[in-house]
């Protein structure tokens, strides 16, 4: 009898064992457990950016808010170093990466990444009344680029091994442009579109031509369980409208990928 009890309580402790491992392995039960979604991002409309009472606001922000809120949790935006992505979500200082984060091999090793949900492209911007001179970007080997330190922009001028800053964000590297601090900038489309030409804070400047094509993700730690969830999440959102809702405020809809 004595022997049976030992057998049944040695199996019960491992059951405990290997249900406190998997709670603790589990990102959503981290996430839940705390009551809130850190979310890392830069200042990158249309995107995420602040309105005029200094709420984030965007496509991503709006959508993080919303999958926050079927997790049952708060949202807690955390602007972070681009560069430094990765070591934020690893330390824990934030939750995931949520920033029209371009989903290249460097990503997709390092993280934990959602389905792609939008189509995009690096632009080269120029000041207007120059546009002309540069029809290609072999014609722009001797221009001085601003890109975002750690941005999918930096990886295509350092290929190219043109002259290149790195600043803090594209928006950064926008005014590096309208300075005239640096000749160019290469930023992403949809960034572009909302910020550059006729209408916008930079009417002097324009997007010429595009130097790939992409695909935005989110990124949370490797293994996280957190990915799988927002892409059931947003499986719902594309499917009863919800999402096209939000991309059509911030004018983004063109670029969304069916989920």
């Amino acid at each position: 009898m004595m022997k049976k009890t030992i057998v049944i309580l040695l199996a019960f402790m491992m059951v405990f064992a290997c249900s406190f491992v998997f709670a603790e392995d589990s990102d959503l039960a981290y996430v839940q457990g705390k009551g809130k979604l850190v979310v890392g991002i830069t200042d990158f409309a249309p995107m995420d950016y602040k309105d005029a009472s200094g709420e984030w606001i965007g496509f991503d922000a709006d959508l993080a808010k919303a999958f926050a809120s079927k997790l049952g949790v708060e949202v807690e935006f955390a602007e972070i170093d681009w560069d430094n992505k990765i070591l934020e979500l690893n330390g824990k200082s934030i939750d995931c990466v949520w920033n029209g984060m371009t989903l290249t091999d460097e990503v997709l090793s390092a993280m934990e990444c959602s389905n792609a949900y939008a189509n995009n492209a690096q632009v080269v911007v120029v000041p207007a009344e120059k546009a002309a001179q540069y029809e290609n970007i072999e014609a722009m080997a001797s221009l001085s680029f601003a890109v975002e330190a750690g941005s999918a922009g930096a990886a295509e001028m350092s290929a190219l091994g043109y002259s290149m800053t790195e600043v803090a964000s594209q928006a950064s590297a926008l005014m590096e442009v309208s300075a005239g601090t640096s000749d160019a900038a290469v930023i992403d489309a949809l960034m572009a579109a909302a910020m550059v030409g006729e209408g916008t804070g930079y009417e002097s400047l324009v997007y010429t031509f595009a130097l790939n094509s992409e695909e935005y993700g989110v990124g949370f730690r490797k293994g996280s369980d957190l990915a799988n969830a927002l892409n059931e999440f947003m499986a719902e959102a594309y499917a009863d409208g919800s999402m096209m809702t939000i991309a059509e405020t911030y004018g983004v809809q063109a670029a969304i990928i069916a989920q």
